[in-house]
């Protein structure tokens, strides 16, 4: 599938994927979504408390490198676990520009790291970050009660409905802590009754630029 990287609406960059005209982050900003639907409707709920953290689409790094800079600003502990089954290749890595956008130059070696680590060992990123790449398909995963958050960033239903069923749902759910938390940039009624159906308690937000509408679930109990 052939793979160009470009720019988008706010200066960040991201993979386009052409046969399927679907991208790794939104076209209208992926630092402007990243920040939004994971930081500011996902991380933020834990108050600086340590927090494990499962996302779904390790990708560019985007979200990992930004949870990894809040965990500086905030000195918050995290245990952060990316999950990918198509590791993105050492050249796209190099042609992202997050760290620059981000203002984020001192740690530049840190983006790099992330990337160059190896996969299925956990890696001490900093004294309060650790990472733990898994490559692996979503529909393999089966933690049970591990995680406290959970960034669900698959590609969109349009492209891939399968991840999104029913059946991925219930292993999220089922690897969420009591009283965890599931945010997405999604906001199609089929994903919220799959996400409804296994147990979660739905609820909709403002979206991120250029998209009106996000989910954000929990696991009350």
């Amino acid at each position: 599938m052939k793979r160009e990287i470009i720019k988008t609406l706010d200066g960040s960059t991201t993979i386009h994927l052409q046969e399927w005209d679907e991208c790794y982050h939104s076209k209208h900003g992926a630092i402007q979504e990243a920040k939004h639907v994971f930081i500011k409707n996902g991380l933020s709920l834990f108050d600086n408390n340590p927090v494990s953290i499962l996302e779904i689409g390790f990708g560019t790094g985007l979200n990992a490198f930004i949870t990894f800079l809040e965990s500086v600003y905030k000195k918050q502990p995290i245990d952060y676990v990316g999950v990918e089954a198509y590791p993105v290749e050492a050249k796209e890595v190099l042609e992202m520009n997050y760290v620059s956008e981000l203002e984020a130059d001192q740690y530049k070696g840190v983006f790099e790291k992330m990337h160059e680590s190896e996969w299925n060992q956990k890696i001490e990123i900093s004294s309060d970050f650790s990472l733990t790449k898994r490559k692996q398909f979503f529909d393999e995963i089966d933690d049970f009660e591990i995680f406290d958050l959970i960034y669900f960033d698959a590609f969109g239903y349009r492209v891939q409905p399968e991840l999104w069923s029913t059946e991925i749902f219930q292993k999220m759910y089922n690897s969420l802590k009591p009283n965890g938390v599931l945010v997405t940039y999604a906001a199609r009624g089929v994903v919220k009754r799959s996400m409804i159906e296994v147990g979660f308690t739905v609820e909709k937000l403002a979206g991120p630029p250029g998209k009106r509408e996000m989910f954000r679930g929990f696991k009350k109990v």
